[in-house]
């Protein structure tokens, strides 16, 4: 087997390892290392790798100024070792991006997981050989490598969309997209700075820029809701009592649409509450801060139109009561969606920021953007002239990461062509014809619309679960039935269809990538319906499966001889 120094020197062709792994991990970020630790934790040999320099994900490449989770950090961590979650302390209510990384370089050297990371490595094709039960993955390095099975841990908001404005190439000044931000930082002062884009990460950094900029203009096509997030240093004494009960609050999450417990169910319709019951209710949530609290004022938020628009309209006046611009305050007060219906942000003085004299608002959905010239941009309108700018224009969202990697199955077709109408899985966890390929919340599952790292560790269980009832019955093959994925894809469209979530173009939709075919993407019936889904499915013997023995040379899941080769669990 190759060393990390050797791999450094590989000659132009392709080469091979020798042996095959068990398993091969595509990503290094929360979920890759997690199923690294948990498959190696069986006895598997398993190998991880990364395009990026440093392990992380999400958290290593956006780096942008004012990068902060909008889940507290109590919650958003690891549960499966006590100890760790007992002894790593946070500064804040929300973590940071320099804390988070912090704390995931933390986890992959207290579990030794450095040493089967291959940083700097970019999978650019997986095939499967229906043969052997193998699949083949080779870098962009030209290196070939082999394994019983293929975690795709590659993350739901990796591929950043930079636009493809005519003349971005000829710009005679920086520019930035938030998910590539430089990790020396940028410094914006006295500069003048676009930022395109109002989206979460835009939310969360403009008021940074604003504050170095000499004049900083935002380019606003869609408005979105924002709520305070009310960040504030730790309190030891919640931080005492929240450690205390994490046991039971870890268990309690997963009985939570949202994945995360401490919140009080609502009981009522906003129908049901006099207008003054309703502004109280708002009120206390808005001075609380968070989003999840805020989306759970009532049962029908998120169901009910009426309902949503009395949630609605309170965020928007409380817009109106901040922006002292009327007409700014109208530009930035969301009409053509349901709170909640896209990604809810959370931000420290976002709308307080339109306040400076420094800071430009442009609609951009009445003047659109035509080009970029060599000193700034020009729209239909206006041309303006910037030192920077900066694009806060998100990512290819839950498929984007997938569809860059030539993934192919036992019958040769790719994963992207079989998704050219939209994303199909079972359960978001496999996908019919790419047997012993797993997705860590892919498409289908409830992972972008919950606390992330509660969705990842129950994935990667499941999984590994299923990989020791397969070993305990001499099977090596598994592979979701086609009817099944059909089956469990129409179920995910129907959950959705009763929501509001539809009536939103948001990336759950993939409406923020030209061209690509709008399909619902995450499963919205919660964490707890999900679960209850999954853990049935492996209780009946991973109905919607089929498993089966295939001869190869895969390693140590292979069964021995004689083992009945008979599917199990298919439906």
């Amino acid at each position: 087997m190759h060393t990390e120094s050797e791999n450094s020197e590989l000659p132009d062709h392709q080469i091979s390892r020798g042996d095959p792994y068990d398993a091969v991990v595509v990503g290094a970020g929360l979920a890759g290392l997690y199923a690294l630790h948990r498959l190696r934790g069986m006895g598997l040999r398993v190998r991880v790798f990364e395009a990026a320099s440093g392990v992380g994900g999400t958290w290593f490449w956006n780096r942008y100024p004012g990068a902060r989770c909008d889940i507290e950090s109590l919650e958003y961590s690891y549960s499966f070792s006590n100890e760790l979650q007992q002894e790593w302390e946070w500064a804040g209510r929300y973590g940071t991006q320099p804390e988070i990384l912090r704390y995931i370089q933390h986890v992959a050297q207290r579990f030794d997981l450095l040493r089967d990371v291959q940083l700097n490595t970019r999978i650019v094709s997986a095939v499967f050989d229906a043969q052997r039960a193998l699949w083949t993955l080779v870098t962009d390095q030209g290196e070939s490598v082999r394994a019983t099975y293929c975690i795709m841990a590659a993350g739901n908001l990796s591929t950043p969309r930079v636009p493809d404005f005519k003349g971005l190439e000829r710009f005679e000044g920086k520019w930035y997209h938030t998910g590539l931000w430089p990790h020396e930082g940028v410094d914006f002062t006295g500069q003048r700075v676009a930022v395109i884009g109002t989206g979460s990460s835009g939310i969360q950094m403009i008021p940074h820029i604003a504050r170095q900029a000499k004049h900083l203009h935002v380019f606003q096509r869609t408005a979105n809701f924002s709520l305070p997030a009310r960040h504030a240093p730790m309190d030891p004494e919640k931080e005492r009592r929240h450690k205390a009960e994490y046991p039971e609050r870890r268990r309690a999450a997963f009985e939570t649409p949202f994945g995360m417990a401490g919140y009080p169910a609502p009981t009522k319709s906003a129908l049901e509450a006099t207008p003054e019951e309703r502004q109280r209710s708002y009120e206390t949530k808005w001075n609380e801060g968070g989003s999840i609290s805020f989306l759970y004022s009532y049962t029908d938020l998120l169901l009910n139109k009426a309902a949503n628009e009395t949630a609605s309209e309170f965020v928007r006046q409380k817009i109106r009561s901040i922006v002292r611009d009327p007409q700014v305050a109208e530009l930035l007060a969301p009409k053509d969606h349901p709170i909640g219906t896209k990604r809810l942000c959370l931000d420290t003085n976002y709308y307080e920021i339109y306040n400076r004299d420094n800071v430009t608002l442009v609609n951009a959905r009445r003047t659109p953007i035509e080009e970029i010239t060599p000193r700034g941009l020009r729209t239909s309108q206006t041309e303006y002239e910037f030192d920077a700018i900066v694009f806060a224009t998100g990512f290819d969202a839950m498929t984007g990461a997938l569809a860059g990697i030539d993934i192919r199955g036992a019958s040769g077709e790719s994963l992207k062509e079989k998704w050219s109408a939209g994303p199909r899985t079972y359960l978001g966890l496999m996908v019919a014809d790419f047997p012993n390929m797993f997705l860590i919340t892919g498409p289908g599952s409830p992972g972008v619309k919950s606390q992330m790292i509660i969705s990842i560790e129950q994935h990667i269980d499941w999984m590994a679960d299923c990989l020791l009832y397969m070993r305990a019955r001499g099977v090596n093959c598994i592979e979701a039935d086609q009817q099944a994925e059909r089956a469990w894809v129409e179920h995910v469209q129907d959950v959705a269809n009763a929501t509001l979530y539809p009536l939103a173009n948001s990336w759950y939709t993939g409406a923020n990538i030209p061209g690509k075919t709008r399909v619902f993407m995450p499963y919205v019936g919660g964490v707890h319906q999900y679960k209850r889904h999954c853990d049935a499915i492996a209780k009946n013997g991973y109905e919607g499966f089929q498993m089966r023995r295939v001869s190869s040379d895969a390693g140590r899941l292979t069964a021995e001889p004689g083992v009945s080769a008979t599917p199990v669990g298919a439906t």
